[in-house]
């Protein structure tokens, strides 16, 4: 099963004229996963925690919107089976692992899956992020790798550049800080640079303007680890991006591993 890290989109996503539909097509081209099991960038909690294993109200983590997007539901079945093969694969000295039985998707989970699908009718599993350090969260990915062979499709869902405090002195065009990042992004991973990668705050241009602080880009290091095989098979063939470009000024960029 392929491993995808995607930019999740703040909830007006559901209004872009385009982006829904690249996710849509994007969703399309997979193979059907049994489970999805997805990192986002508004989940750290250590012990690594796993979320509902159930259906149970989603986490509307946003405020000031209209009051629709606090009426989006997305009922997925839970995914026990799911989470008790991650149980196994993770536990071990150093990574304890807890169930967090109440907490539902959070929007860097839903609002993607909502569009890519939309029937709400593959369990899925979130869990957190316990540390925001690359390598820890690259060997928490090689772990997991594993799961892609039982048809669940692991989901990093971040924002490929993310300052928006930034933002408000761009006057609404691309800034150049996150086109700079998003191009040496692009060459990395198409290299396959998982080193340059991991040390992104001081290789990347503007890295740390791109990323002051690195939540949005961390699940990144976690399907890193789940496709080392598919990186190590040659230069950067193994991934591709699926999506580009740029929202609100942030680079959407959107990519494959496998």
């Amino acid at each position: 099963m392929p491993v995808l890290y995607l930019s999740h989109g703040a909830p007006p996503l559901a209004d872009d004229p385009v982006w829904p539909g690249q996710l849509a097509a994007w969703s399309a081209s997979l193979p059907r996963p049994t489970a999805v099991l997805m990192i986002s960038a508004h989940w750290e909690e250590a012990p690594l925690a796993l979320g509902a294993t159930r259906t149970v109200p989603l986490v509307h983590d946003f405020w000031g919107f209209p009051e629709h997007y606090y009426r989006v539901r997305y009922e997925a079945p839970g995914a026990p089976a799911l989470a008790e093969s991650v149980r196994k694969l993770l536990r071990g000295p150093g990574t304890p692992v807890q169930d967090i039985p109440d907490r539902g998707l959070d929007h860097g989970a839903y609002v993607p899956l909502v569009e890519m699908f939309p029937g709400a009718d593959i369990p899925v599993l979130q869990v957190s992020m316990p540390t925001l350090d690359p390598r820890r969260l690259l060997e928490i990915g090689r772990r997991l790798a594993p799961l892609r062979d039982e048809g669940v499709m692991i989901v990093g869902s971040g924002f490929f550049t993310h300052n928006l405090a930034a933002l408000r002195h761009t006057g609404g065009t691309v800034p150049g800080w996150s086109a700079e990042f998003d191009d040496w992004g692009q060459r990395a991973l198409a290299a396959a640079d998982v080193d340059a990668l991991l040390d992104f705050e001081r290789k990347a241009p503007a890295g740390r303007l791109a990323h002051p602080r690195t939540e949005h880009f961390a699940p990144l290091f976690v399907t890193l680890g789940a496709s080392e095989g598919d990186l190590s098979s040659g230069g950067g063939r193994g991934v591709r991006s699926v999506i580009d470009g740029f929202w609100m000024g942030l680079a959407k960029r959107s990519v494959q591993f496998g």
